[in-house]
């Protein structure tokens, strides 16, 4: 057994040299390096050489700086995505139709090709078309995405290499893996509102049926939307103003105008009427004493004179024209 262990060691150097062994074709060299993690890892020599013409095939190279010192927050968001699209275009692309390699050249690695290349921000991806082949380009210069917009995912770079590319070659698709922490997540929580509601539905479903907790809520937005609550959001109108003369104005003039504050007066007055004239209707009739029901009716009728005395006086503030009044205002 000693002597076949010393055969095995003796032969490790050659088995070395013949995994190392160029086949002479860069592109098929370059992709077997790239079948393991999607993109090959560069430096400056290793970049030089995938990069320098003739090239009869396509590279996409990312130049980032993954280092926490470096303060790339965009690059060490940006790597996950760059990965993921390499890895599935190798997947997908498994004849290696579209002539398509992908590299990540880090600063730490590459800092000659980032002086020589002036980049100042990092990341950058650079696109090189063939420069020799049916799909060569004459422009010899690469392709350059800036990420100007913020972080991008791995569907819209795809987007983006797939315009650099001839019509005819294929354009793999991404290939998210399954997120089974979220799926497990947002099934759980399902489960919980499902479980929830199932418990507390002989409490809530009397509450929800109850009409006059509906006819509350739909008063109050009624109140709300005629009094000019979306005005106020549409036209971000100002809550008060100054009057010129060191007070505050409530009511904007002319009918197309207001301020925040007068549309919750006017809500406020909305809502005194309608309490009132409920009230006249439902509660008064209701009352078993004749004295104290020609009193809530002598009350209520006050207080809806006085509410609409007051929105028409309210009206001729806004408008000098408008010849319409009740006493006492």
């Amino acid at each position: 057994m000693r002597w076949l262990q010393f055969l095995t060691a003796s032969l490790l150097p050659f088995t070395a040299l013949a995994a190392k062994k160029s086949t002479g074709d860069r592109f098929n060299d370059f992709r077997t390096k790239s079948l393991s993690s999607g993109n090959v890892k560069l430096d400056d020599t290793v970049y030089t050489q995938l990069t320098k013409a003739p090239r009869d095939y396509s590279v996409v190279v990312l130049l980032t700086a993954l280092e926490t010192r470096f303060g790339c927050t965009l690059c060490r968001e940006f790597q996950p995505e760059w990965d993921l699209l390499s890895k599935s275009w190798i997947k997908g692309d498994k004849n290696a139709e579209s002539r398509l390699l992908f590299g990540t050249l880090d600063f730490v690695d590459g800092k000659n090709t980032f002086q020589s290349l002036m980049l100042q921000t990092a990341p950058v991806i650079l696109f090189f078309h063939p420069t020799v082949g049916p799909n060569a380009k004459i422009d010899s210069q690469p392709v350059r995405f800036d990420f100007t917009a913020g972080p991008q995912s791995a569907e819209q770079i795809h987007a983006w290499v797939a315009r650099q590319l001839p019509a005819s070659a294929p354009k793999p698709r991404i290939s998210r893996p399954i997120n089974y922490v979220k799926l497990v997540s947002v099934t759980t929580a399902v489960l919980g509102l499902i479980t929830f509601f199932a418990v507390a539905s002989p409490y809530l479903v009397p509450i929800l049926q109850n009409r006059n907790l509906w006819a509350a809520f739909s008063l109050i937005a009624v109140l709300l939307f005629t009094s000019g609550h979306m005005f106020n959001h549409i036209r971000k109108t100002p809550y008060v103003s100054g009057d010129g003369k060191g007070g505050l104005s409530y009511f904007a003039g002319g009918f197309s105008n207001q301020f925040g504050l007068e549309s919750q007066i006017v809500a406020g007055i909305y809502g005194v009427l309608s309490f009132a004239t409920i009230s006249l209707a439902l509660k008064v009739p209701r009352i078993a004493d004749a004295r104290a029901q020609q009193f809530a009716v002598f009350l209520w009728s006050g207080v809806l004179l006085c509410m609409y005395s007051f929105l028409l006086s309210v009206f001729r503030m806004k408008n000098s024209g408008y010849t319409f009044w009740l006493p006492p205002f």
